[in-house]
């Protein structure tokens, strides 16, 4: 089976395009480049180009023979989805309607769609189920929650199956340093923390320290992204057997606080991380875990780089690496 990759020049989509080399699935990827980096697709034929665009996507589709559809292409950035909604209806949404409509037309039933657990807004429970209400705080959790309503009413006009997988947070790099985390602006915690440490920031700013929690500080489900790209894979076989269209949580099922990524970044790296307190930011609830019992029973997922320190040895091997190179770079040539 050929598979069409939309914003495989992404983080979690890159890392996915090489999980599903490894298993032998051959692939083109989708990109506008707007966020994703050229550099990041490797070996596999790049269409540069709009998801929005239905007669690219399903000239696409058709031309390369494509089986199932890996959907990546979105904005991702909770704060700016609060500042500028329409952005995020526009591209996440809009865009998706488009997608779909292609794959009706081109008569591709197959999706594993990147969603988030940002759907699930302020948790009631944790560990959080896949049955917990959704109440999204943000339009990007909202958004993310349309194209899952939208998945939902396609399979049941259109026969469109879909694997639904809700990340929590995504985190390292590619064990072998081929590729890993690059956003900008960054706002991921772990890539800021190893940026202090490489002293491209004079400090961290850690947001709220009066929380409900051990130590005052924010806990998250950290997952690492080579775990997340093989459930993709396994989501594709999934489908290919004909399984019914599905949704599972993806996260390691225990918490880590803004202090204790910090700890450990300082123990991986060898540095010393400045951090400093700010207030806290409006909609950020104090705990998200996930349960991921069902992605272990009916997928088979088994995440390989569990602990955090495994996180934050690969994406330090991989920071570390493009400091050093950026270092000499800088002193070779002066400004």
């Amino acid at each position: 089976m050929k598979a069409l990759v939309t914003g495989g020049a992404g983080y979690v989509g890159s890392h996915t395009l090489m999980e599903l080399e490894r298993a032998g699935v051959e692939c083109v990827v989708l990109d506008n480049l707007v966020r994703g980096h050229r550099d990041l697709v490797r070996d596999v034929p790049l269409v540069v180009g709009d998801v929005s665009d239905r007669a690219t996507v399903r000239s696409i589709l058709r031309e390369h023979g494509i089986g199932v559809v890996l959907h990546f292409a979105a904005y991702a950035y909770v704060g700016e989805s609060v500042e500028d909604p329409a952005r995020y209806y526009r591209n996440n949404v809009a865009g998706t309607i488009e997608l779909l409509g292609a794959m009706v037309d081109a008569g591709v039933k197959q999706i594993v769609f990147s969603s988030t657990c940002a759907t699930y807004g302020m948790p009631r429970e944790i560990p959080i189920p896949e049955d917990h209400p959704q109440q999204p705080v943000s339009p990007y959790g909202a958004s993310k929650l349309m194209i899952e309503r939208m998945l939902a009413d396609f399979d049941r006009a259109y026969g469109l199956r879909s694997v639904v997988l809700r990340y929590f947070n995504a985190a390292g790099a590619d064990p072998g340093g081929a590729i890993g985390e690059r956003h900008e602006p960054e706002t991921h915690l772990i890539p800021l923390v190893l940026r202090t440490a490489l002293g491209e920031r004079p400090a961290l700013e850690i947001f709220g320290t009066d929380y409900p929690t051990p130590d005052g500080t924010c806990v998250r489900d950290y997952v690492h992204v080579t775990d997340l790209a093989s459930a993709h894979v396994l989501g594709v076989e999934r489908l290919a057997g004909g399984a019914p269209s599905d949704v599972y949580n993806l996260g390691n099922g225990s918490g880590f606080s803004v202090r204790e990524v910090i700890a450990t970044a300082e123990r991986v790296t060898g540095r010393p991380i400045a951090a400093v307190a700010a207030p806290r930011r409006a909609g950020d609830p104090h705990t998200l875990v996930g349960s991921s019992d069902k992605a272990r029973r009916e997928l088979g997922w088994r995440p390989r780089l569990a602990s955090l320190e495994d996180i934050i040895r690969t994406a330090w091997a991989w920071h570390g690496a493009r400091g050093v190179a950026a270092g000499e770079q800088g002193a070779r040539h002066p400004s």
